[in-house]
């Protein structure tokens, strides 16, 4: 990963054809995106056409964690690694059947809850020395960073180039400062949500079921697969980083660490666990390609998580075969790939994208929010709306932050 994060010298670009200055369409796309750029600013817009963002790699400093928090049984906050799990390295074809447990051991937590960035901002109010001293930043923000989300909402930024059938609403509000941004749940992912068939909501227990084969409460534990499985329960890493000219503090959840003591310190530790079907034709591996490790590669680039361990199952939910892919090695997986999604595409477009909220998201007052909004084969845009629905900054979080005493949590 180490030749794309930023540790004092320019980062080295995924694709030195598309800022070739001799390369055949540079100047064309050169003067496309001076076109777009000047459209964009009148109309208030921001085109997703990925032939916009074939431009150098942007700097992406090295993730750093500032903290971590835990969501317990019942999805409460605590302040505390309890849900960290250490990963155990199955057999190369361990037969995991997915399938077991469903009907008699899962909890599953209520998806039609919104938390919106609450377990966040819980965080924020606990561990505010924690931001302010590890990270020099020139953010005019009380808090020191000019974004506030969740790593979720930026993998859907950094995809969107490539998307073709999920679009996208993401609040954002500016409060003392830093921008804080809040997914806001689409109709179609309602509809989509309330109409899942039997099989699609087994078929999301078995990425769960796949991490408790894998993973062990302690250091020196094994898997318990006889167990529950909640989705509640979460362990979720707290980093702080840079794009170009963007601060960022953002949090995701985390499935396990290795267990070496002497492992790099978080995030370098992490492993992010992963299911999908196994591959057996040509066509099969492409798509995979195309589009699996394009959500898998933004998951675990942003947040510095290193390595990602693959479960590839049957059609009846058995693995028949794990491997290990290291995050830094995925965008050689598919340079062969006709017309692949390149990673210097999704990072340009993300940058852009703080770039388009920075110069939108103008009044400092946590009751408005712009509401920023993505169909595929659309421009990203956005309107503007005052104490209404869309509110996400509580009271409680607005209150704590503003008291005079506030600096000292």
């Amino acid at each position: 990963m180490a030749q794309r994060y930023h540790r004092g010298h320019p980062p080295e670009s995924v694709d030195k054809r598309c800022s070739d200055p001799s390369s055949g369409d540079y100047e064309t796309k050169k003067r496309l995106r001076a076109t777009h750029e000047g459209q964009q600013r009148a109309a208030g817009t921001l085109s997703a056409h990925r032939q916009l963002y074939e431009r150098p790699f942007p700097l992406y400093k090295q993730p750093v964690e500032v903290g971590c928090f835990s969501l317990d049984s019942r999805r409460v906050f605590c302040n505390d690694p309890r849900q960290l799990r250490y990963y155990v390295q199955p057999a190369q074809s361990p037969g995991f059947d997915l399938r077991d447990g469903y009907t008699s051991r899962f909890v599953k937590r209520d998806d039609s809850v919104k938390e919106k960035l609450d377990h966040v901002l819980r965080w924020i109010l606990a561990n505010r020395d924690k931001i302010q001293t590890r990270v020099q930043t020139s953010s005019s923000s009380a808090l020191g960073v000019d974004f506030v989300t969740w790593r979720g909402h930026l993998t859907k930024v950094l995809t969107t180039p490539y998307e073709t059938h999920e679009g996208w609403m993401l609040a954002a509000s500016r409060f003392r400062g830093s921008i804080y941004i809040s997914e806001v749940e689409t109709e179609a992912a309602r509809v989509n949500r309330e109409t899942r068939s039997e099989r699609q909501e087994e078929m999301m227990y078995w990425g769960y079921k796949f991490e408790q084969y894998l993973c062990a409460d302690d250091v020196d534990g094994t898997p318990d697969p006889g167990g529950v499985v909640n989705t509640n329960e979460a362990f979720c890493t707290v980093v702080q980083t840079r794009l170009a000219d963007h601060t960022l503090l953002f949090s995701g959840e985390v499935d396990c660490r290795v267990k070496d003591p002497d492992a790099p310190p978080a995030p370098g530790c992490y492993v992010e666990l992963k299911t999908s079907a196994e591959i057996c034709t040509p066509k099969q591996r492409s798509n995979f390609h195309r589009y699996k490790l394009l959500k898998w590669w933004a998951q675990s680039f942003l947040p510095g998580v290193p390595q990602i361990v693959a479960g590839f199952r049957d059609h009846d939910g058995i693995v028949v075969g794990v491997e290990t892919i290291p995050t830094s090695k995925i965008s050689h997986l598919i340079k062969n790939e006709y017309n692949c999604w390149k990673p210097t595409v999704c990072m340009n477009f993300c940058n852009d994208f703080l770039s388009f909220v920075k110069s939108v998201v103008t009044e400092d007052n946590p009751r408005v929010v712009y509401l920023f909004t993505w169909d595929p084969h659309r421009d990203v845009s956005f309107t503007v709306h005052r104490d209404s629905q869309y509110t996400f900054l509580p009271e409680w979080y607005i209150r704590d932050t503003s008291s005079p005493h506030s600096s000292q949590h």
